[in-house]
Formats: structure tokens, C-alpha cells, sequence
């Protein structure tokens, strides 16, 4: 609510007036207290953000009528991965929480543990991918899976960029005392925060794939006829 709030109040303010000047002329000129990290992780949103919403619109308006849209929700891998990147996102914050409050002593050990099942996730996805493939079903094949392939590569594009920064956090926090872990915040927050990001998109492209499914699509022509 406060950053609604001071994004609003900058908007409002009239600069040219002299009032506003004198105010403005007391400050360091940095209106938002965000890190240069958190900055970093806001623009990969904006971009990322495009890029998924493209393809999940054009899997939206692509899908060949004879395909099963439950084809690949009948996979086990798939919700087992999709429990895999929860379990990354409460970590990551149960990170974020102990280094705020001060509790030092499982920041390590979590942190194996986020980047353990963030390569499980992606040797996971790997596999389903291999599932696919040796079943007959490639990108080429029409787009709903070409759709699948795609948004996952890029997720994973995605996620692999991540886990090179949780690398370099990671050594970071490998190397300092328990007491000097908080030099690191501003970074594990920005990841905490990236991490939690890739869950919502894959979040919304999973139940898009399990909303948006011959169940559903009979059920709205029913409606309009």
C-alpha cells in the first residue's frame, strides 16, 4: 500500500513549484528505497512477463480441436514437478524470513536445499520432455505441444539464469561468519523474489492448461447455445 501510495504521490507532484523544489532539494534525489538487485529482478519481470503471456496467448488461440488438452496433465511428472518449485519458493522465503528475524543457523542448509530441487525440477522436466517425445509427441507435432516446449524452455532458460546468481550468493554466504550474512540480503531477496516469480508463471500456465481443456470449452458452447 505504501508503494501504491508513493508511486501515486510522485505522480501528483508538481516539481516546477517552488514549494515542491524545496522539498525535492532535501533529498538524495532516490524517491523508492530498492536495491539495485530488486531493480534488476523488476525489469526481468517486465520483459519476461511479455514473453510468457505471448505464448500463453498463443496456445489460448492455437489449439488444434482434435487435440486432448488433458494430455500432458496425465503426466505424474508434471505435478510432481510443480510440487518441486513450491517447495523452492518456501524456502527461498523461509530464507528471506530468518535473515530478516535474525536466524542465521539454517540459511546454508536452505540453501542447498533450493538449489538441490531447482536442478531436480529441471532434470524432472527433462525427463517429461523425453516421456513426450518417445510417445510421438515433439514440437512439431501441432501447438499444443510445441506450446509446452517452448513456455517450459524458457522457463528453464529462465530458472538456469537464476541458479547461476544462487551460485554466486551462495559462495558469498559459504564464506562469511553467520553474523556478517546480512550483507547478502539485499541479494537473496531479489532471488527470493525471482524464485517466486517463476512459480506464478508457471502456476498460471498450469492452471490455463488445466482450466482451458475440452471439459471446459464444451461446457461454454453449451452455455452459448
Amino acid at each position: 500500500m505504501s508503494l501504491l501510495k508513493k508511486i501515486f504521490g510522485t505522480l501528483t507532484e508538481k516539481p516546477w513549484e517552488a514549494s515542491q523544489a524545496a522539498i525535492d532539494s532535501t533529498h538524495a534525489g532516490k524517491t523508492f528505497e530498492i536495491s539495485n538487485q530488486m531493480s534488476a529482478v523488476i525489469i526481468i519481470f517486465g520483459v519476461s512477463t511479455t514473453l510468457f503471456s505471448l505464448i500463453f496467448t498463443g496456445y489460448l488461440y492455437s489449439l488444434p480441436p482434435e487435440q486432448d488438452t488433458t494430455f500432458i496433465l496425465k503426466t505424474n511428472l508434471l505435478w510432481i514437478n510443480t510440487l518441486v518449485l513450491i517447495l523452492v519458493t518456501i524456502f527461498f522465503n523461509r530464507i528471506s524470513k530468518d535473515l530478516k528475524n535474525g536466524v542465521t543457523n539454517t540459511i546454508k542448509r536452505n540453501l542447498i536445499y533450493v538449489g538441490a530441487l531447482s536442478y531436480i525440477f529441471l532434470f524432472l522436466q527433462l525427463a517429461l520432455w523425453y516421456q513426450l517425445m518417445k510417445s510421438g509427441n515433439f514440437v512439431s507435432t501441432n501447438t499444443y505441444f510445441s506450446s509446452y516446449y517452448f513456455f517450459t524452455a524458457l522457463h528453464g532458460i529462465h530458472l538456469l539464469g537464476g541458479l547461476y546468481f544462487w551460485g554466486k550468493v551462495s559462495s558469498k554466504i559459504f564464506k562469511l561468519d553467520e553474523k556478517d550474512y546480512n550483507k547478502e540480503e539485499k541479494s537473496i531477496n531479489a532471488l527470493s523474489l525471482y524464485w517466486f516469480f517463476l512459480f506464478i508463471v508457471w502456476l498460471v500456465f498450469f492452471t490455463i492448461m488445466f482450466a482451458y481443456n475440452d471439459t471446459v470449452i464444451e461446457f461454454c458452447k453449451s452455455l452459448i447455445a
